[in-house]
Parts: C-alpha cells; sequence; structure tokens
C-alpha cells in the first residue's frame, strides 16, 4: 500500500459559503471528506501543509490519514479550488477510502535506467505519453507509484502497460496495452555545404574592347 501521510485538522461544524469565508478569515482552508455512504465531514486545514502536498509529486494518489476529530479518517486528495489572483488553496475536496472498495486513481509512474539505455545514450529522446496512469485498485493497496525500466530500449522502442513493475492485482482504466513512453531517435539535420570562395566570387568582367 501507499505510504500514509498523516495531517492535522479541525472541524467545522458549519457549512456553507459563509463559514467557508469565515475559515479562510482566520487563516485556515475549508475541506470536506466525502463518500463510504457516510455524511461528509468538515474540516480546516493549515493553507501551508496544503502547498507542501501539492508541491509534492503523486499526491493524487498519496493516502492521507486525518487526524482531529472522533477518529482518524484515511482518504484521498480528489480536488482543490485556488484563488484565482493569488493561487493559493481555497478549498480541498476529500474522498473516504472504505476497505474492501475499489476506486478509480492516478497512479505516477517513475522512470529508472535512463542512464544505460542504448537508444538515449546515442542522443535519443524520451516522449513520455502518460507521466500518470489511471487505473481501478482496493482501497487498502494503493501504490505509490509504477516503474518503467528504461534499461534495455534503444531507438522506438516503448514502453507499454504490461511493462511497468509494481501493477499486480491492479487494473487500468484503458482497457487495451497503451503505450506509456516511447524512445524516439534523434531529428538529423541536413547542412547544405558552404560554396567555396571561387565559387562564391562573381566572376571577373573581360576588359571592354578599344573599337
Amino acid at each position: 500500500m501507499a505510504n500514509v501521510v498523516t495531517i492535522e485538522a479541525e472541524v467545522r461544524t458549519r457549512s456553507g459559503k459563509g463559514a467557508a469565508r469565515a475559515t479562510r478569515r482566520a487563516g485556515k482552508v475549508p475541506a470536506v471528506i466525502y463518500g463510504g455512504k457516510q455524511e461528509p465531514n468538515l474540516i480546516a486545514l493549515d493553507p501551508r501543509v496544503v502547498m507542501r502536498e501539492l508541491h509534492r509529486a503523486g499526491w493524487q494518489s498519496r493516502v492521507y490519514e486525518i487526524q482531529g476529530g472522533d477518529a482518524p479518517i484515511k482518504a484521498l486528495i480528489r480536488g482543490v479550488q485556488f484563488h484565482p489572483v493569488s493561487d493559493q488553496p481555497e478549498h480541498v475536496d476529500f474522498q473516504r477510502l472504505v476497505p474492501g472498495e475499489r476506486i478509480k486513481v492516478a497512479v505516477p509512474v517513475h522512470f529508472e535506467n535512463d542512464g544505460i539505455s542504448p537508444g538515449l545514450k546515442r542522443g535519443a529522446v524520451l516522449n513520455v505519453v502518460r507521466h500518470a496512469v489511471e487505473v481501478w485498485t482496493d482501497a487498502e493497496h494503493i501504490p505509490d507509484q509504477f516503474t518503467a525500466d528504461l534499461g534495455p530500449l534503444d531507438f522506438n522502442d516503448n514502453v507499454r502497460w504490461h511493462d511497468l513493475k509494481g501493477t499486480e492485482g491492479i487494473s487500468p482504466v484503458i482497457a487495451r496495452d497503451f503505450v506509456v513512453a516511447t524512445v524516439v531517435p534523434p531529428t538529423k539535420v541536413e547542412v547544405a555545404a558552404e560554396p567555396t570562395a571561387a565559387a562564391a566570387a562573381p566572376a571577373a568582367k573581360a576588359p571592354a574592347k578599344k573599337g
């Protein structure tokens, strides 16, 4: 299962736009935890904690244990609203995780061994088609990431779904063996030969004959 990150939260007693504005004036970010056929939990978060998590790669598949209520709640971040001018978080939506329930989640792909790839060593470019892959997985076994081994890849080789490591017991949302990344050969640039000095110089005019 993915590493669980614990975050502290304050319980909010009132919902609505007015209550959310009051929470922001108090220096907190209003948030809600929904799902699991339970009543939503209204909470308030430290904005520094929210920004810290959003700046870490893979937050969409990271499991959070939210402390502060009667019992800790495991959840995923499902959406964040930002201020249109300051880009500060204004609201966070969490989805409650229920044991045994399959959920859809985007899992990041980690690429390794690029330094020993024959194609990349000879100047190829790694064209990443999907930095993350949407999958169906059990709520208790959400992976931190999938791993793609670039070590054996040469020009025009692909990384496909079946090549990823860490996908055991997990089903992709796209029901085919799709491409995750491609090793693209370097583009050849044809350079025209420069004309020689003799060819470039204009031909000398013959002296005019005296009549």
